[in-house]
């Protein structure tokens, strides 16, 4: 070998963590280059590197003890080959960065090391000017920082876990939620589909993660889809993805959310916005386990577990033909139905524990516990945002360090929730005590029923309405009769949550983009 080893870069411990220097091995049959390239590793700070001579040695080797972060591994050995053993390695231990090395470049192998997972593909270092060691400590490096952000996003995920968990820890000790605990333990090892039903803000989602985490495909993605935050043309493009001109603006393909979630867990949070028309491609999906992008004829075979979860009332929506029978049934194989906070005050406490220590630590603010008078007027609080809205005033406190602002907030009029779970305006004649049912878009009565009603009706105390001179059709009279009652409880209601649309939106049952169509169509303007 007439390379000569050079020692012009700096160690690796500012690219790594200080407690450990990324471990490194070596496999390669021809051992003059093996022991150049423990000088060359040790010359730049990377002490204690492991060789191998053959595949099946590391195989071995890291299937029984501690890997190491990085593997320099040759193409072309005898038995087991550089692309045999990057197989294996791989799915042994998928996050490995693999460096493959060879004596020449050779596009097929490239193309194939890449696609079996490799980090890198590197020359072997051979020329005098030192271009192929520049090349080999450029990717070292690089895949010292891509498995230090795997690390970190592991570590991460892990917390994220272990933060979940331990919200979920008091459930069966709560008689409300026992019965969803119960649930979630039956299901969790079985692929079928659960309908999480509950208020906004009760946990739903925190159920679903639940019921994966404790799954078969816990290792696998958990993929989420707020089925309320798209207009169904782009949901729909969301869901399947989409090849590239398949519309206007899909300028590259587009691997839908299914596709992502594939041998994992699919969350579709507040299914029942999803529109009929999506609702049909979805319920094949469900039956088929395949589906097709958007501007293609290529079916996708997938397995996927769906979780779905929604705040409102299906079997109405099912009533108005809003909702297909069908893929009711296809989803509610299981139901959870999550309670409201009300109902489970004995979680107040320790739910409020959780999140000061939690937010606590993330901001860096020191951990004041609440007092006992704000306890309890946190166990009298009826908490119509349920634990999303203790989690936000419990984030607050945690940075203002302000009890003063928790009690004003406690203290302040809100919208009260009614016996369906669901928030409605309040009424004209009692403003801030009661709240009717939740509103519905008035239905327009069948036209004998009108023209009953308008032959025997008394005459109206408000100013007369115009003649019917023109011969105005009796749909319109129905259509502005329920212009007028949607204009009237959509502003009764926008008055009280002083023009938070998305709060009345919520409280009106509605998509946030219906409600601002329904402002547009009844001429309501914000005083």
């Amino acid at each position: 070998m007439s390379t000569v080893v050079g020692a012009g870069s700096p160690p690796p411990s500012e690219t790594f963590t200080d407690e450990r220097r990324p471990s490194i091995a070596v496999v390669d049959d021809d051992r003059g280059f093996a022991g150049y390239l423990r000088t060359f590793l040790a010359l730049r700070g990377y002490e204690g590197t492991r060789t191998y001579t053959r595949g099946d040695e590391i195989v071995a080797a890291i299937r029984q003890g501690e890997p190491p972060d990085i593997v320099l591994l040759d193409v072309a050995m005898p038995g087991m080959d550089g692309l045999q053993t990057l197989k294996a390695l791989k799915a042994a231990r998928p996050e490995l960065q693999v460096i493959m090395l060879s004596g020449r470049e050779q596009a097929q192998t490239i193309v194939e090391a890449v696609r079996l997972g490799a980090a890198d593909y590197v020359v072997k270092p051979d020329d005098p000017e030192g271009l192929g060691e520049i090349a080999l400590d450029a990717a070292i490096k690089q895949a010292i920082e891509r498995s230090r952000l795997v690390n970190e996003l592991t570590d991460l995920r892990q917390k994220l876990s272990d933060d979940q968990s331990e919200a979920f820890i008091g459930w069966g000790d709560s008689p409300a939620m026992r019965s969803v605990a119960v649930i979630i333990e039956q299901v969790a090892d079985s692929d079928v589909t659960v309908l999480i039903r509950g208020e906004s803000g009760v946990g739903k989602e925190l159920v679903a993660r639940a019921i994966h985490q404790r799954s078969t495909r816990r290792n696998k993605p958990f993929v989420k889809v707020n089925c309320a935050a798209l207009p169904a043309e782009l949901l729909e493009s969301e869901l399947f993805g989409h090849e590239k001109g398949a519309f206007t603006g899909a300028a590259t393909t587009r691997i839908g959310k299914f596709e992502q979630a594939n041998l994992g867990t699919i969350f579709l949070d507040e299914i029942g916005e999803m529109k009929p028309p999506l609702q049909a491609k979805l319920l094949h999906v469900l039956q088929d386990a395949e589906f097709t992008k958007l501007g293609s004829n290529k079916r996708i075979t997938i397995d996927v577990r769906v979780v779905a979860a929604t705040n409102r009332d299906l079997e109405q929506m099912m009533l108005r033909g809003e909702f297909r029978e069908d893929l009711y049934y296809r989803l509610k194989v299981i139901e959870a139905a999550v309670p409201p906070l009300r109902e489970r005050r004995d979680e107040i406490g320790r739910l409020t524990d959780f999140f000061i220590a939690k937010y606590s630590q993330r901001y860096n603010r020191p951990v004041r516990p609440l007092s006992d008078e704000l306890r309890q007027q946190f166990l009298g609080y009826e908490w119509p945002g349920n634990v999303r809205e203790l989690e936000n005033m419990i984030k607050r406190f945690v940075i203002l360090q302000d009890e003063q602002l928790v009690t004003r907030e406690l203290t302040r009029p809100r919208i009260a929730p009614n016996s369906a779970g669901l928030t409605a305006a309040p009424s004209a004649a009692d403003d801030a005590q009661l709240a009717p049912p939740a509103f519905h878009s008035p239905t327009p009565p069948p036209q004998p029923d009108l023209q009953d009603a308008a032959e025997d009706a008394p005459a109206p105390s408000q100013p007369a309405q115009p003649s019917n001179q023109d011969g105005r059709r009796l749909a319109d009279v129905a259509r502005e009769a329920a212009l007028g009652a949607e204009r009237t409880v959509i502003s009764a209601t926008l008055r009280q949550v002083h023009w938070n649309r998305r709060k009345a939106a919520q409280i009106l049952g509605v998509s946030y983009k219906t409600l601002l169509n329904k402002i547009k169509e009844t001429g309501i303007e914000r005083p």
